[in-house]
């Protein structure tokens, strides 16, 4: 088969094996949909199979196709939510049994090859983390590390000037700033603190929430093998960046560090146009104070390994919430910053205009971190009932995952409302778990449209981190168990038939939008980066050719121009490194991966 992962991408495939699994992905059947990687040997396991067909009976077959192990009966006829396309469901939960399959269907075909195995995600959720090694900024990828896909330095940024936008008494415009490292943000060589701040609280929190699993994972990156876990070894590339993004002669944070305009497609290194810190504002400076109040009691532990970290972030962080204090409400207008300075800026605005949320969660890190109550006192925690999922200009939740994730350290003012931070967080949970046994796909993912916006790929991701934390207050499987389904919808069990993580499913995306994975020359895309995937509007969004179809759940192409449906995004890889990582850390409390005797 030809199950792509990081490690054999790394060491290469023979010729022979190449064309041994081309002749069996040619005879696969994208009908049938299922997570291509695989399942645990006594988790949930669900194939969907999509068009009219009149079989009962589906088998699992080993990889080969010469032995049957498990024969089911398909489940009745649903209409698909969007499209009406009928589905029947082929449910081998029941199967336990390690090894390499296929689910067969008489007049339909085959599936695409699958595991059953202990630790099946595993290099999934090493991938999705090695990732953004790939997006590092200001260094070389070399070959030891980067495989195939290693390349030169881009974007050294010994040289940024502060855009006219930024400027101030201290640092008039044209003022010159070291400001290197960091990760490129998404399919272009940008760096953005907002989209930075959600990226880096989600990577932060899968440590937080999950160290002793973090604690053993290797990625080979140039840090490993030293005392300090992989994940935080590679944030702290982009914190270092984030830091040298702060004023520091009033605390505020610019926006963004950007070209005026977006590059060609074209390699790092060869990317040379002038760079610019762009206008300080609340969101960007709040964003910036939780990532660092939370950085510092993380890197607390480890004070031998980096000295003076975790007073340095702190003291970060407290000057970023004093700025916003002073500022509350300066918010990013491009087109009208365009209209006032030069040069213009037509790079990602991720503009935001209400900044209660980033209040919030800034409130919530530095109160954790620093036991202080008036960080508490100084925000209305729970302004209403609404529980919205984390996204970059809605990062409320984050604070909550946090306030409930430290729950017994909290002083009394923060522990009185603890007991509704956590029951709101179950509720919301059971809302995304409500009804995924009668979705014709079996997941909390596409129960409505709204779900498939720009970015619906990391809307799955997010949601079943939210299902995660349920699963952590409650130990209640039902949560865990919806979680890993929206883990099956990334990697398969979806409307298009696309795995959405580069480089792992006989059809997973091949072509994003994403300037290095275009511009190499090397036919696989960067491995372990998740696809935006279907969003409603693409079509309207980037004019892409290519699109077959109006439905929510199907408009997707993979296609390097469709900027809308197909590039990728650090925001979008970091819920799928808690999502992934989370599932792997729990699978043998939760009975997962326990094997067939």
């Amino acid at each position: 088969m030809r199950k792509q992962t990081l490690t054999k991408i790394l060491c290469g495939l023979s010729l022979a094996a190449l064309s041994s699994s081309y002749a069996l992905a040619q005879e696969a059947t994208d009908k049938i949909r299922l997570n291509q990687v695989g399942f645990y040997p006594q988790a949930p396991k669900v194939a969907v199979v999509v068009g009219e067909n009149k079989g009962e009976k589906f088998y699992i077959k080993t990889a080969d196709r010469s032995k049957t192990v498990y024969t089911g009966k398909l489940s009745a006829v649903k209409p698909a939510t969007f499209s009406n396309k009928p589905t029947r469901v082929a449910d081998f939960s029941m199967f336990s049994k390690p090894g390499s399959y296929v689910v067969e269907i008489p007049g339909v075909g085959r599936s695409y090859a699958f595991e059953v195995a202990p630790n099946v995600h595993k290099e999934v959720a090493d991938a999705a983390i090695k990732g953004f090694y790939f997006q590092r900024v200001s260094t070389d990828l070399p070959e030891q590390y980067a495989g195939k896909w290693s390349r030169p330095a881009g974007h050294p940024e010994k040289e940024a000037f502060v855009h006219p936008s930024a400027a101030s008494a201290a640092r008039p415009t044209g003022t010159v700033i070291a400001s290197n490292k960091g990760w490129y943000d998404a399919g272009d060589y940008n760096r953005y603190i907002v989209n930075s701040g959600i990226t880096m609280g989600t990577l932060l929190s899968a440590y937080e929430d999950f160290p002793e699993y973090y604690q053993a994972q290797h990625l080979n990156i140039p840090e490993s093998g030293d005392k300090v876990p992989d994940i935080l070894d590679e944030s702290l590339w982009n914190l270092r960046w984030m830091l040298t993004m702060q004023d520091p002669n009033d605390g505020g944070v610019y926006h963004k560090l950007t070209n005026a305009n977006f590059d060609g497609m074209i390699m790092p290194a060869e990317a040379t146009e002038p760079r610019y810190v762009v206008q300080k504002g609340t969101a960007a400076t709040l964003d910036f104070a939780a990532v660092m109040a939370q950085a510092s009691r993380i890197f607390r532990n480890y004070e031998q390994e980096f000295p003076g970290l975790a007073d340095s972030t702190l003291t970060a962080a407290k000057k970023a919430w004093e700025w916003a204090q002073q500022n509350p409400n300066v918010a990013y207008d491009q087109n009208a910053m365009n209209k006032q300075f030069k040069p213009e800026v037509t790079t990602g605005a991720y503009g935001d205009n209400d900044f209660s949320d980033e209040f919030i969660w800034a409130a919530s890190e530095l109160y954790t971190t620093t036991k202080d109550d008036n960080y508490y006192k100084a925000v209305n925690i729970l302004p209403d009932n609404k529980m919205p999922l984390p996204s970059w200009p809605q990062v409320r939740l984050l604070g909550y995952y946090t306030l409930a994730r430290h729950g017994e350290n909290l002083t009394a003012v923060g522990k009185k409302d603890l007991p509704e931070v956590k029951k709101r967080l179950v509720q919301f949970a059971d809302e995304l778990a409500t009804g995924v046994s009668e979705h014709p796909y079996r997941t909390a993912m596409g129960k409505t449209k709204d779900d498939y916006i720009w970015g619906s790929s990391s809307v799955a991701a997010n949601q079943g981190i939210a299902l995660l934390q349920a699963y952590r207050l409650t130990k209640d499987k039902k949560y865990l168990e919806a979680a890993l389904a929206n883990l099956d919808y990334l990697l398969g069990r979806n409307a298009t038939g696309y795995s959405f993580v580069t480089g792992y499913g006989e059809k997973s995306t091949m072509n994003p939008h994403h300037r290095p994975s275009i511009a190499d020359g090397i036919e696989e895309p960067v491995p372990g980066l998740l696809s935006g995937g279907t969003n409603a509007r693409a079509d309207k969004q980037d004019n892409c050719p290519g699109y077959t179809s109006t439905f929510p759940d199907e408009m997707y192409v993979d296609n390097d121009c469709s900027y809308a449906s197909n590039e990728i995004a650090i925001n979008w890889n970091a819920p799928l490194v808690y999502l992934v990582g989370a599932i792997e850390a729990v699978q043998n409390e939760a009975g997962f991966s326990d094997q067939a005797k």
